[in-house]
């Protein structure tokens, strides 16, 4: 069922973009996701079920892309630049990414809460995954960081706190997850600083950055 699974969670990120979550509901998605009810409940639970699966699927998604842009075949620093950069553009258009980024989630986003203690484990083994909640800002930094392995991981986590200071500012309510201009991709400013801050990394005897 994992086609099916995918093809909700891709209803429901759609349904995101013309309302709220609190506006979304379980039956239109099924529809829109050419699946019977039963089967959108197997999956989820419920819709809190289907929130903590999206929000999760954010992550993970996010994580993917870092760990490809890490395996191009250019210089590391490159690499990390090309994180930072995706950083700020891949949050730009995703509002759930730049939440679980920045911890800035408002009423039209799924609330990102793990499900409640004593529960019965969800019988889809990615839906147990996603019942964990999901990770706090810090923990998605340094899981992005851990991306980048060891020698590297430093100089990865620098290059993404740098991209979060330019998604920093949550959009106010009345603009409805509307991009602000300054989550416009990195200016080249911005992308020479990052460039220079890495490279002490293969300039610097230690290998570390100060």
């Amino acid at each position: 069922m994992a086609h099916a699974r995918e093809a909700l969670l891709d209803a429901a990120l759609a349904a995101l973009t013309h309302r709220s979550w609190s506006a979304v509901r379980m039956a239109n998605l099924a529809v829109d996701a050419r699946v019977s009810r039963q089967t959108l409940y197997n999956e989820f639970g419920s819709k809190e079920g289907l929130a903590r699966a999206l929000v999760r699927c954010e992550a993970d998604a996010y994580l993917h892309g870092v760990r490809r842009l890490l395996a191009a075949p250019a210089p590391p620093e490159r690499n990390l630049l090309a994180v930072a950069e995706w950083t700020v553009t891949r949050a730009a258009a995703r509002p759930i990414l730049r939440a679980l980024l920045t911890g800035a989630w408002n009423e039209r986003l799924p609330v990102p809460r793990p499900a409640r203690p004593g529960a019965r484990p969800a019988p889809v083994p990615a839906q147990r995954r996603a019942d964990e909640g999901p990770p706090a800002p810090g923990e998605l930094v340094a899981a992005t960081a851990a991306c980048a392995g060891e020698q590297w991981a430093a100089g990865c986590e620098l290059a993404v706190r740098i991209a979060l200071s330019h998604v920093v500012a949550p959009p106010p309510v009345a603009a409805q997850c509307e991009v602000p201009e300054s989550w416009s991709p990195m200016t080249p400013a911005m992308t020479r600083l990052i460039e220079t801050i890495l490279s002490v990394e293969t300039t610097s005897p230690r290998k570390i950055i100060p």
